[in-house]
């Protein structure tokens, strides 16, 4: 069974009580997004990134900036 995420803007603490309160269940999970930028920023010291691609699978800023929310498949 696949689970949900529902992930919320930090900027609005009411919109996530409200949220976590109507839709959290066992298949979905209600969180502020903790993301604050990216981590890594011009030259690195580490010669050769092994990954193939990013990890995440989706961005989700637009909908977050949009909506102030966004729901993913996990």
């Amino acid at each position: 069974m696949s689970r949900l995420l529902l992930v919320v803007v930090r900027e609005e603490p009411g919109r996530y009580a409200y949220f976590k309160h109507t839709y959290s269940s066992d298949t979905v999970e209600v969180i502020i997004d903790r993301r604050m930028s990216e981590r890594r920023r011009g030259e690195s010291r580490v010669g050769l990134d092994r990954r193939q691609a990013s990890r995440r699978r989706r961005d989700l800023s637009p909908d977050l900036q949009t909506f102030g929310w966004a729901l993913v498949r996990h």
